[in-house]
This record gives structure tokens, sequence and C-alpha cells, in this order.
């Protein structure tokens, strides 16, 4: 069977979703992109070349990857609203919603989820799962159901999250080997009240026993919280110095690393990195429910300090969280607009390396993905071509798009496709 004929792209991709052992393509401009013509044939990259700038020339990145989201939850705002907006209240209103969850209910949330994420240019994603309580069956039956159906499109890993203690049970030993055996990791939430802290250490420790016997990561929800700065996140710390389980472990949130000063931060970040911890920041979900009950300093909504971690080693990812369920009214799996809102959040703007990994070579290593992201000969063809031609018309209003995934245009989405 012949060969497809070759096909060509030009555009502006940012230099560093570019092949770095390419000699003879230059850096790129004062705002990191390079125009290149692109050739593929099959849905592979065959050859990148440098161009001339042109005005009309989209910017384009590859597909980004979302290292943390709720698909379990996802969309089940309408029926289990948390109009205060408080921790509190999302937790009460995701118990309710968690004791009459169906597995036709998480099929059809993680379905639109899967397909709006398709539609809008993601690559993968990395979902925790409600577990350790009657919800658990129902939401993995569908979730692994799902993740072969979509494997190829939109690759689903998946992420138990459950009390601490729950790991220590003859139950929580079963869900272990079920994650395990489905690439999979164990989660668990670290955050105040810390009543014992004695009896969270054993507890974690147990967790990360269990982890390393069964070979696979730990993606820990850590202080997500405006108190007890970083508690959590020295409990983990203190638990790896004793004995490390030799497994990839996430530090999901630390949302009030954000609070300490700088110098105490910067220790605790050097001790992440001699670690390998690594941290997904998630501005959408923090924002909107923390820091609520300190009105006269509206600035002290806990983020985790993305810049100084990058600085001292740190991989960052940035997720989505949650979407339009208790915890977050609002989202749809849009990384461009996640991107939009955290160069402000952040200050890490996408022209620079620190902008743009978090949403494309770190997660993909996090996930550890077959491909990193780079574009290169050899690679899929795969792009998020936009209307926008400059960072700035992309960051000023919310960018139309096309995605080419494996040489061939998705269709456009619809209105009714993303809703």
């Amino acid at each position: 069977m012949p060969s497809a004929e070759i096909q060509t792209l030009e555009l502006r991709l940012p230099r560093l979703l570019l092949d770095p052992g390419q000699r003879d393509l230059p850096c790129g401009d004062a705002s990191g992109l390079l125009p290149v013509r692109l050739r593929w044939r099959d849905g592979v990259i065959t050859a990148i070349e440098a161009i001339e700038a042109q005005a009309d020339q989209p910017l384009a990145i590859t597909p980004p990857v979302d290292a943390h989201v709720h698909l379990d939850k996802a969309f089940s705002w309408d029926q289990f609203p948390n109009y205060a907006g408080t921790m509190e209240g999302a937790l009460a209103a995701n118990w309710r919603e968690g004791e009459q969850r169906t597995r036709e209910q998480v099929w059809q949330r993680g379905t639109r989820a899967l397909e709006q994420a398709w539609r809008y240019g993601l690559r993968a994603l990395r979902s925790h799962v409600d577990s350790g309580s009657s919800c658990a069956e129902p939401s993995w039956d569908a979730l692994l159901a799902l993740q072969q159906q979509w494997r190829g499109r939109v690759d689903l890993q998946l992420v138990a999250l459950a009390p601490l203690p729950f790991w220590s049970s003859a139950a929580g030993l079963g869900l272990a080997h079920r994650v395990a055996a489905s690439g999979g990791l164990l989660g668990g939430v670290i955050g105040p009240p810390f009543a014992d802290s004695q009896r969270d250490g054993a507890s974690l420790r147990a967790l990360l026993d269990l982890a390393g016997d069964l070979g696979c990561g730990i993606d820990l929800h850590l202080d997500e919280s405006s108190e007890a700065p970083a508690c959590g996140l020295r409990l983990l710390l203190d638990q790896l110095d004793r004995g490390h389980p030799g497994v990839p472990i996430t530090c999901s949130h630390s949302s009030s690393l954000g609070l300490l000063k700088e110098p105490v931060a910067r220790r605790l970040a050097a001790r992440m990195q001699r670690h390998g911890v690594a941290v997904v920041a998630l501005p959408t979900t923090n924002f909107w429910l923390l820091g609520r009950h300190q009105e006269t300093q509206a600035g002290l909504r806990p983020l985790a300090p993305v810049r100084l971690l990058q600085q001292e080693g740190v991989a960052v990812a940035i997720g989505a969280d949650n979407v339009q369920d208790p915890w977050y009214p609002g989202g749809d799996f849009d990384p461009l607009e996640l991107l939009r809102l955290t160069y402000r959040a952040s200050h890490t703007p996408p022209w620079q390396r620190q902008g743009l990994m978090p949403f494309t070579t770190v997660p993909s290593a996090l996930l550890n993905l077959a491909w990193d992201g780079v574009l290169r000969s050899g690679a899929p063809a795969d792009l998020v071509v936009t209307t926008a031609t400059s960072w700035s018309d992309c960051l000023a209003r919310p960018p139309q798009r096309r995605v080419l995934r494996q040489g061939q245009w998705l269709p456009a989405p619809s209105c009714e496709s993303l809703n």
C-alpha cells in the first residue's frame, strides 16, 4: 500500500517544543517563537525547516497534558452545588454526591469530559478517583473502561484518592493491587486538621511502603489550606528522609507552601528536589476555595509558589483540578484557558520556558508518556493550532483553534459537543 502524500504547514512554534538537537534551527524570537515549515507523512513528522516570519503565521503548540483532574465528579455542580464556595460546603456536597454515584453517571461524566478534552487539544489526563468508600467500585469500573476506550486519543491515568488509614486495611490492599495492575497511582489527603502527626506519619509510612512494594507511583492532595503552612509537606519529607519507596511522588496542591517566607520555602523546595518530589499546582480550585476568611488580606489565596519551586529544580505541572463540581463551579477541560489564567496567577508567561513546561514536557514526564511533546523527525504530527499570531494575541482573548492528531484535523468542536 503506497504511503500518503507529504503534507506541510507553516506556523509559529515555541522553540522549547522543537527538537533541541536540530542544530539548523535557530533560537526563537524575543517571545520564544520560531517560524517553521513542518512536513509529515502517515501521521509522523518527517522534517522541520526554519522559514522567514510572516505576519499571518498562526501560533501553535503541541497537545498539552493535564496532570490533575477529577472525572468521577465532573459536571455534578447542578445537582450538588456549593454556593458558599467553602471547603466545608464542598466536602459535604461531595459526600452526598458520592453516596448516590452510579457507574452510568461516571461513564457519562467521563465520556463528556474526554470528548471535550480531545476537542480542545489535550492528549492525556491524570484523574483522581474517590476511593475507600461506596462510590469507589462504580467509579473505577467506569473509568477503567473509558481508559481502554480512549487509549490513543486521550490517554487516561488514574489515582486512587482515599483516606491515608484506608491503605492499611484489607480493602485498601485489594484496591491497591487493582490500581497497580492498571498502571495507576495511590493517593491520599494530608492537610488540616493535623490532630495527631504521629498517627498521620504512621499511615503515610504504610502508604509509602505499599506503593514501593507494588511499584506504583504516589500522588497526594497535600496542604490544600490557608493554615498550617506546609505542615503536610514537612511530614512527607521527614518520612522520605527515613526511607524513599523508590517510586515517583507527586504533591498536588502544595498550596500553603506559598504562605511561607521565601528562605523557609526554598529550604523545603530543596529537600523536595533531593527526593525527586514533583508538584502539580491547581490555581482554579485553590483561588476559588482558599483564603475566604481573610477578607482584609485578599492577596492571601494560597497557591504553590511555582517560580520558586522551579528555581530550586522541582518539576512543576499545572492542572485544571475540578470542573463544574462542588469544589469549583467553572472550567471545561480547556488547556489554553488554564494557561491564560496561570500566567497571571503565577507570573509565568508562556514565552518563558517556566511558563510552558508545566503544560507540556513536565506533565508528559509525570505521566510517563511515550512522547515528551517535543516535535522532531519521527514524532507524531500532533498540534493545537490557534487563530492567534503572537502570545499577546493568545492571552488577550480566548483563541479559536484547530487540533491536528496523527496528521489529521479533528472536526471543529460545536456548541452542542461542548455542553
